[in-house]
């Protein structure tokens, strides 16, 4: 059948004639004007802008005692950024950290939904609730509860004699926040996929005699794949900017945790604290470049696990 056809004036005899398909496209595409809008303004024009920042130094005259001015340095930035042995220690930590991290959460949060997709939907409703409350609840309430939570004199846990603000307890305490705050979000999306299997498939495999965990190996964790790849992708790149965790125990343990401890708290520090807006932006364009890297990383991995 032929497309449907309106008009500029409400009927089908006019000269001029719109597909009615392209008018629901239109009506689609709408939608996205507002992130679109969004995404161009806090994201493609700082980025822009970033680069005219980059390669402009503040250099002081003479014997620098005179004002600061901008002077054109090129790609000078970029090349100390790159030879930052801070900024790469930094680094290091992070990484190692996401090494552990990002894949015990990932599991947890597989194991969560495939529990959670086994019992009943009015069960499962009230554990995604309670599972999501952590991702929903404000940064600084949470920062609350785990002062709480942490602090030697009103922890609950202060019976055991753990000090979780301690230079060798320092990365667990900052895993279990990490654990906390994202096993919600990570779990509803993969339970969310895990209600993409048609029924039927998990009858017939049921029908031929196999076991629950059997039908979790080989039918819903396939199913599973891609919505672990997304939150992987996620948790990586929270990772390689971790600053929320490092910040909250600087205060109360500037002795273990350093001002530049995390890439993201180096680029922070020489941006608010050196005032070195220039070398902080030359900084944050080198980690987009390694987060970029590290996504085309993930999504490799994904494609290798297809294949397998």
């Amino acid at each position: 059948m032929a497309d449907s056809k309106v008009t500029s004036g409400g009927t089908s005899g006019g000269s001029s004639h719109v597909p009615w398909r392209i008018i629901q496209a239109a009506k689609g595409a709408s939608f996205v004007v507002p992130f679109f809008c969004g995404f161009v303004f806090f994201v493609i024009i700082p980025i822009v802008m970033s680069f005219r920042v980059v390669v402009y130094a503040k250099q002081k005259s003479g014997l620098g005692l005179g004002e600061a001015k901008e002077t054109f340095v090129g790609l000078a930035n970029l090349i100390k950024a790159a030879q930052d042995t801070t900024f790469w220690v930094g680094f290091g930590r992070v990484a190692l950290y996401g090494i552990i991290m990002v894949p015990v959460t990932q599991f947890l949060s597989m194991v969560m939904a495939l529990l959670i997709d086994s019992v009943k939907a009015k069960t499962a409703g009230k554990f995604r609730i309670l599972l999501l409350l952590p991702y929903m609840t404000p940064g600084v309430v949470q920062t609350i509860i785990w002062i709480y939570l942490y602090s030697p004199t009103t922890s609950p846990f202060r019976w055991t004699g753990i000090n979780f603000f301690d230079s060798n307890m320092v990365w667990f305490s900052m895993g279990q926040m990490a654990v906390w705050a994202g096993l919600g979000f990570n779990m509803l999306i993969m339970y969310g996929s895990l209600q993409s299997i048609p029924g039927e498939v998990i009858e017939a495999a049921r029908l031929d005699g196999a076991s629950e965990v059997r039908i979790a190996f080989s039918i819903k964790v396939p199913y599973m794949v891609s919505s672990v790849t997304f939150t992987t992708l996620f948790a990586v790149i929270g990772t390689l900017q971790l600053f929320d965790q490092p910040y909250f125990f600087r205060s109360i343990s500037p002795q273990t945790i350093t001002k530049d401890f995390t890439p993201a708290m180096m680029i922070y520090n020489q941006a608010f604290q050196v005032g070195n807006i220039n070398y902080a932006t030359a900084l944050s364009l080198l980690l987009a470049l390694v987060l970029c890297i590290a996504s085309i990383g993930v999504y490799a991995l994904q494609g290798k696990v297809n294949k397998v």
